[in-house]
């Protein structure tokens, strides 16, 4: 029986559109690149924007992974890789080094990701001076003036009142020495993956309707002081399936009051305990 719907889902003149756009954040990285977000088969604000750069790129020949938080298993992680599966015939894997194409929800793998692999994150809010400057039109100006002297001034108000910056996730960075950019809701741990990286990465806010982009090997800096270097989350325990101290944990409490630690990467966890990884290839040193 023929589909109702257009390979992949979108029709191909919205696929054709996000590819265009795609290809001209490539080329201005960490510039955000309207486009006309479209309506999907699930909530904005659930990913909308990750799947349709996912459903706009994938081929049968690929191999598609999608994780939330980490999880392979989540209610949301497992609809949208059986969607994405049903309206492209990819096959999907857990494996993060046999994936073509990776959509996330906020976390980057643990494992380092190689030339020709794409990481697709979805993005709440893609404006790192929202926070600072509620006027998307002087946001824009700003951006255009390379102005990004209200996000110094607000880490360094953090510095001063709190003696560090307390911001746990959506730290903003400078892409390529030019562009200010949020990187989503990604913990700290994930940002220094950002730096050089051998993958294309892409972000889609479906319901701001923008997209922007890290292409291979682009310097991607959070913003810190000469004096008061940026630090990710220090780890506060190990593993309590693995023993592993050295990749991003998940605090889980316990009845007793305790917090347990997991790691985050199911996929990575997965592989440790089978003995298919011995030790990760993302290393604390290089978060320096």
């Amino acid at each position: 029986m023929k589909p109702k719907h257009s390979y992949a889902y979108l029709d191909p003149e919205a696929k054709r559109e996000i590819r265009r756009k795609v290809l001209k954040a490539l080329a201005i990285p960490g510039h955000q690149v309207p486009f006309a977000s479209r309506e999907m088969p699930l909530a904005r604000g659930w990913g909308t924007g990750g799947l349709q750069l996912t459903l706009s790129l994938v081929g049968p020949q690929d191999v598609v992974k999608v994780i939330d938080q980490g999880a392979d298993d989540s209610v949301n992680a497992a609809n949208l890789r059986r969607f994405i599966a049903q309206v492209s015939g990819a096959r999907t894997t857990t494996d993060t080094l046999e994936a073509t194409l990776i959509q996330s929800r906020h976390r980057i793998p643990e494992e380092r990701l190689q030339e020709g692999q794409i990481l697709i994150l979805q993005v709440p809010i893609p404006e790192p001076l929202r926070y600072v400057e509620p006027s998307d039109a002087r946001a824009r100006e700003l951006h255009a003036l390379g102005d990004y002297s209200l996000l110094w001034v607000d880490l360094f108000e953090e510095h001063l009142r709190h003696g560090r910056s307390r911001k746990g996730a959506a730290y903003p960075v400078l892409v390529h020495g030019r562009y200010g950019m949020d990187p989503s809701p990604m913990p700290r741990w994930d940002l220094p993956k950002l730096h050089l990286a051998a993958h294309i990465t892409l972000f889609g806010a479906g319901r701001e309707k923008r997209l922007y982009a890290v292409p291979p090997y682009t310097r991607v800096e959070p913003l810190a002081f000469v004096d008061r270097p940026f630090q990710p989350e220090p780890i506060l325990g190990s593993c309590r399936r693995s023993g592993c101290r050295h990749v991003f944990l998940n605090a889980i409490p316990q009845e007793d009051g305790s917090l347990a630690y997991e790691i985050s990467d199911q996929g990575y966890m997965e592989k440790l305990l089978a003995g298919k990884t011995s030790g990760p290839l993302f290393v604390e040193k290089e978060h320096g």
